[in-house]
């Protein structure tokens, strides 16, 4: 999945939960991909990071975060 595409998916689950926080959509974006996702993030957060800091899914969620505030951009 490109950066374009997380962006993309993010944005969809915002607009279905907008009550929740990034770290919570992040989450919800990495469980509704399944095993095969989880384990796709996980390996780009370590080849990122150059080691794995902790179970996969949390894991797969901090590259989730790390892209889309990447992209997000500085904050003003």
């Amino acid at each position: 999945m490109t950066a374009e595409e997380l962006i993309v998916e993010f944005a969809l689950t915002r607009l279905d939960h907008p009550d929740l926080d990034l770290e919570e959509l992040a989450a919800l974006v990495v469980r509704r991909g399944g095993p095969e996702r989880v384990l796709e993030f996980a390996a780009a957060n370590l080849a990122e990071r150059g080691e794995l800091r902790g179970a996969p899914f949390p894991t797969a969620v901090e590259h989730v975060l790390r892209v889309v505030l990447t992209l997000r951009g500085p904050s003003d």
